[in-house]
Order: structure tokens, then sequence, then C-alpha cells
């Protein structure tokens, strides 16, 4: 099963080697017809601290990390 690849922006670098991004998502609602906006965060896996608040980034899924962490950064 290929990996889920998410793009959003970095709301906070404050730990070391961890960003957290806010990924939103929309859709059209079902029975209202309007367009909504959700967002939810991921923290991934920066191992040498290069984003910053604000960045544009994509993640990927990988293997847990640690108890929060599951996504990584891609770099390119």
């Amino acid at each position: 099963m290929p990996k889920r690849i998410l793009s959003g922006t970095v709301t906070s670098d404050a730990n070391l080697q961890t960003v957290t991004v806010s990924v939103e998502r929309r859709f059209t609602h079902p029975v209202l017809k309007k367009t909504i906006r959700k967002s939810k965060k991921y923290r991934a896996h920066d191992p040498e601290n290069t984003f910053k608040t604000g960045d544009k980034i994509r993640i990927q899924e990988c293997a847990p990390i640690s108890k929060t962490k599951r996504w990584e950064v891609i770099v390119g």
C-alpha cells in the first residue's frame, strides 16, 4: 500500500526534530452543498530542524517514531 502524502503549513517548530503541520481539506457538505474547510494537525519528524513556522511543506506517512509522530517531512 502506498504511503499517504499531505501538504500543509508549519504551525510550530518549538520541539527538537519535530514540526507541527496544519493540513486543510475542503469538501462539499452532502446536504447543504456548501464548501467546508476542515483542518487537522499532524506532528512530523524533521531531523535537521530546517523548517520554521509558516513554511509550506509536504509530509509522508512512516513507521511510528514516538508516541505522537507517525509522519516525516519530505525533502525536495
